[in-house]
């Protein structure tokens, strides 16, 4: 597949996560917020609607989230885009070369990453941050198929142990399963499949990067080894 067409088709499954309503308690919870809106950002159009991913169709390297977040994501229509996590998780991509720039507020921003590709988990805002395991595993095909059509992917970097258990059966679903017993959840980890090297990350979350659990050195430490992965680095 050229990368055109690898563009092409990403862009056509876009249009099918977009227009998603298979689970009612979602739907009912992303149409809500974005109709209450938070206080802060009531003069905004909230999208409302499951978030695809996006970035690099040639990206070696694929960054998987837990969900949007009903003020971020929910509002924006691009994944980690306009919360504090975003913050974060582009703030390292910058640093590394992967985005060219360190934040992204809005959808229309002028955002691009370079290698890399974002993609989450659930595509709706759960409430309470919590989708249920069948929300979880009637998403996943989504990022399946997206996987699929990443064909230069050589490093999954997990945000977090919701999606690394994900992945585990996206992997299964694809016939690269992870070893068996599964290796824990870790920052850090490094498990090679078939498919591709997964690495473990804390999640950026305002809970870990708040309290220290996670601080930028050890975010880019990851994706130092993101990279060196991809390129062949034992």
């Amino acid at each position: 597949m050229t990368r055109t067409d690898g563009a092409a088709a990403l862009h056509a499954l876009t249009a099918e996560i977009v227009e998603c309503r298979e689970c009612r308690r979602l739907v009912e919870w992303r149409e809500r917020v974005a109709r209450e809106k938070r206080a802060a950002f009531r003069n905004e159009t909230y999208w409302g609607r499951p978030v695809p991913g996006f970035g690099d169709p040639a990206a070696r390297v694929l960054i998987v989230g837990l969900a949007p977040a009903a003020h971020g994501g929910n509002r924006t229509g691009r994944v980690f885009t306009g919360d504090r996590s975003g913050d974060w998780l582009f703030g390292s991509l910058h640093r590394l070369g992967y985005a060219n720039q360190a934040t992204s507020m809005s959808a229309d921003d002028g955002l691009t990453l370079h290698d890399a590709y974002v993609a989450a988990a659930v595509r709706c805002a759960p409430p309470d941050n919590k989708p249920t395991p069948h929300e979880r595993d009637r998403c996943l095909p989504y990022l399946a198929r997206e996987l699929a059509l990443l064909e230069h992917v050589r490093v999954i970097v997990v945000l977090g142990g919701f999606a690394y258990d994900a992945l585990a059966r996206v992997l299964a679903m694809c016939d690269a399963p992870l070893p068996v017993p599964r290796p824990k959840f870790a920052h850090g980890l490094e498990v090679a499949t078939a498919r591709a090297v997964v690495v473990g990350c804390y999640h950026p979350s305002q809970q870990n990067t708040f309290t220290g659990r996670l601080t930028e050195p050890m975010l880019d430490a990851v994706f130092t080894r993101a990279r060196d992965l991809a390129s062949g680095v034992p």
